[in-house]
């Protein structure tokens, strides 16, 4: 079985593996054995091994990246070029992100920035609906 983490939760689904740690787990190699891939066009900041901060890796591969507090995400898509809201990736992502809220691993989370763009008006904001995540005034809000 897979270790147990702080924030983890582990989910298996369509042949991926998401896992949701916080980005200063030792089992989250970025920011420490691997660099941390360069931040998506208009994301405003970097990703970091920051108290507080998330990642969701699907299979292996970071994915999104929760700045503390939860109001601003960065994504990683497979495919650039391709619909975000088909990626078969961020789907997992999304998905191991709403089940680590939904267990209580992580409290109220609202998202108000995805990429540098508004999440209510970005096409991840769709992707994070789907999985779960309501619209509120403020952002997109996972309760506990």
């Amino acid at each position: 079985p897979p270790p147990r983490h702080p924030v983890g939760r582990t989910r298996r689904g369509g042949g991926t593996r998401s896992v949701v740690l916080a980005a200063a787990d030792p089992a989250n190699a970025y920011g420490a054995a691997l660099p941390w891939p360069e931040p998506p066009t208009g994301a405003g900041h970097k990703p970091g091994r920051k108290a507080g901060s998330l990642v969701v890796l699907v299979d292996g591969e970071l994915t999104l990246y929760m700045e503390r507090g939860g109001k601003t995400l960065l994504a990683w898509p497979s495919d650039p070029d391709g619909t975000v809201t088909e990626d078969p990736r961020l789907l997992a992502a999304a998905e191991a992100l709403s089940a680590s809220a939904r267990a209580g691993s992580l409290g109220t989370v609202t998202v108000e920035r995805v990429n540098g763009a508004s999440a209510l008006t970005s096409p991840y904001g769709t992707l994070l609906e789907g999985a779960g995540f309501i619209a509120t005034p403020r952002g997109l809000r996972l309760r506990a």
